[in-house]
């Protein structure tokens, strides 16, 4: 189903407002960028950044841009089952303050995302969405989402994506900014950073069919 804008501000002002936050963001924490990327540089090693393809809007293809927290993995392989073991101490520090996410502003410079939107997940997931949750890829992703201040990642994959469409067909100004400082509320609480189940959010295989 084709998204159709839910009004003016999702039309008009949404992505210049995406874009001018971006900006702005990128010169006020210029220097914990600097920091940031120097700690990572000691601690973890070369690369400082983790890039990974992800779906956008309309399940397009995009290069996501993180600061690194994780140790490489062995022979190269990457395995969910080593997630536990490859982050470290400092790596999650990193994620508990979100600082690891910090060069996605550079996606929302590009237009790649938005600073509120369904949060961009793994590629090898788009063939295992329903019907329903593939309207998550109607719109662009997100910085932070309506999943990320209900629950972030101790709510479970289908909780997550009935908020993400919610915001798909609910979009708005007073919605957008009550997200963000609902978001800036749950990352200094540290809450659901974690997935009960593993270090971090487990795989996402699919909704079996009632």
């Amino acid at each position: 189903m084709k998204h159709k804008p839910y009004g003016p501000y999702e039309k008009f002002i949404k992505r210049p407002q995406d874009f001018i936050c971006a900006l702005l963001a990128i010169i006020v924490l210029s220097p914990v960028l600097l920091v940031v990327a120097i700690l990572v540089r000691i601690k973890l090693g070369s690369p400082v950044l983790f890039t990974q393809e992800r779906p956008g809007k309309d399940g397009k293809i995009f290069k996501l841009y993180k600061f690194r927290t994780m140790l490489p993995p062995k022979e190269g392989v990457i395995d969910p089952a080593q997630d536990a073991a490859r982050l470290t101490p400092f790596g999650k520090k990193l994620r508990a303050s979100s600082l690891d996410e910090l060069p996605e502003l550079f996606n929302m410079l590009k237009g790649d995302m938005s600073v509120v939107g369904p949060r961009p997940l793994l590629v090898q997931y788009l063939e295992r969405y329903n019907e329903h949750q593939a309207r998550r890829h109607e719109v662009r992703p997100g910085f932070t989402g309506l999943a990320q201040v209900h629950g972030r990642n101790a709510i479970s994959w289908e909780e997550k994506f009935d908020w993400d469409v919610k915001y798909v067909d609910h979009i708005t100004f007073l919605g957008d900014w009550k997200i963000i400082f609902g978001t800036v509320k749950t990352v200094l609480k540290k809450e659901g950073i974690n997935n009960a189940e593993a270090a971090t959010m487990t795989e996402f295989m699919g909704t079996p069919e009632k």
